[in-house]
């Protein structure tokens, strides 16, 4: 046997195994397969092994992951005539694997441009503060406009992100000058806020302490006039008590008095000398004049007929008719002192 048959029947296995290995396809989980035959397009096939015709049919897998783009740092003037250096970032999701494939060349390059040039417009509309402030507002600004249109080429913009804003450098110092006055602006203020708060304060605690003091005052002269009150009324209560005991103390010895002269039936003889003896008393004083009563005739009539009984003396037998009557009392000035 020769062996040229052999080696053609080696060469022939060996294309056919090429030829099968080359139909043999897989689809990883994430990807997406775009089977093209003969140049044009025939299926999106899904995850898994896919067999395809070699030569004839090409098999193009599309990574349907969500995708993440840097957009470069550009120049942007805001509003305002300021430039400032923007850097953003891209979140991206493929949605169709076909129109990815054939409705854009190069999405990467497209997508960064569409970016940038999007960027210019919104930051251009917005001055430095406000861009510098609202950067929520300029990443949804941005997400609905790549959106919009990156949606014929089968991709969703699922968000954007600015990384940073950048001023030049005499507007960072100038930026942090004012904020260094508005800090110093906002320590005065509330400097004087808490000293105004403290006069405040201190003002009310001295209008509390006097309105206290006052009260503690009436209080204290309450209490006092009080105790003044019950001290007086206590002395009154002794000063009654006191005088009712004499009153009574008195009394009862007038009554004593009254009772021991009646039990001892006194004459009138004693009743005069004891009268003698009461005037004697009377006029044992400082007074160089005493005032008697007119009554006081009767009395000292009567007095000169025990007088002649104790002499026997009665030259006209007139004993005790003979009245002697003082002069009526008229006033301190008018009337006759008895001698």
């Amino acid at each position: 046997m020769s062996i040229a048959p052999v080696i053609v029947l080696a060469v022939i296995a060996i294309v056919l195994f090429a030829f099968a290995a080359a139909g043999i396809k897989i689809v990883r989980p994430y990807q997406k397969g775009i089977v093209e035959q003969l140049g044009r397009y025939k299926a999106t096939v899904e995850p898994g092994l896919k067999l395809i015709l070699p030569v004839v049919q090409s098999l193009t897998r599309v990574d349907m992951r969500e995708q993440v783009i840097d957009v470069p740092p550009q120049e942007v003037i805001t509003k305002d005539n300021v430039t400032v250096t923007v850097d953003a970032v891209i979140y991206y999701e493929p949605t169709d694997a076909q129109r990815l494939i054939y409705n854009v060349a190069n999405f990467i390059l497209a997508v960064t441009k569409l970016a940038q040039t999007n960027l210019r417009n919104v930051i251009g509309d917005m001055s430095l503060d406000n861009a510098l402030t609202s950067r929520d507002n300029v990443n949804v600004a941005l997400r609905e406009v790549l959106d919009d249109a990156t949606d014929k080429w089968g991709v969703k913009v699922v968000r954007v992100e600015i990384q940073r804003i950048d001023p030049p450098v005499d507007v960072m110092d100038a930026m942090h000058e004012q904020m260094k006055a508005e800090r110093n602006r906002r320590a005065v203020v509330l400097e004087a806020d808490g000293t105004r708060e403290a006069a405040i304060t201190r003002a009310e605690g001295e209008k509390q302490a006097v309105i206290l003091g006052a009260e503690a005052d009436r209080q204290q002269a309450i209490l006092t006039a009080e105790g003044e009150a019950e001290a007086i009324r206590a002395v009154a209560d002794a000063e009654r008590y006191r005088e009712l005991t004499v009153a009574e103390g008195e009394a009862g010895a007038i009554r004593s008095v009254y009772g021991a002269i009646h039990d001892g039936d006194p004459t009138p003889d004693l009743l005069a000398i004891k009268y003698l003896e009461a005037l004697g008393t009377v006029a044992d004083g400082r007074a160089s004049k005493v005032f008697l009563p007119t009554e006081l005739g009767a009395t000292l009539g009567s007095l000169g007929a025990i007088a002649e009984l104790f002499t026997g003396d009665d030259p006209e037998g007139t004993v005790g008719s003979e009245v002697v009557e003082a002069a009526p009392v008229a006033d301190d000035t008018e009337g006759e002192p008895a001698d």
